[in-house]
């Protein structure tokens, strides 16, 4: 039972990434707004961008895991 509940939190496919990317994205940029209304200027502006940039980051990592995770379960002998 427990291996069941654990399967839910693992990304299995490209589309699951797509869309855990897209709801991170939506709370960044939400969270970036906070920042432009809370903080004026360019200081929020740079705020907005540091939300958004984390959410390129950890989209491309997710991505390039889903792709070694694909790589591994092919071939094991090439990982190093």
């Amino acid at each position: 039972m427990l291996r069941k509940i654990k399967r839910l939190f693992v990304i299995k496919s490209p589309i699951e990434a797509y869309l855990i990317i897209y709801a991170l994205s939506l709370g960044a940029v939400e969270r970036g707004s906070i920042y432009l209304v809370r903080f004026p200027g360019i200081g929020g502006k740079l705020l907005f961008l540091a939300c958004t940039g984390a959410v390129f980051l950890a989209g491309a990592k997710i991505l390039d895991c889903l792709k070694l995770e694909r790589v591994i379960a092919e071939k094991p002998e090439k990982v190093i």
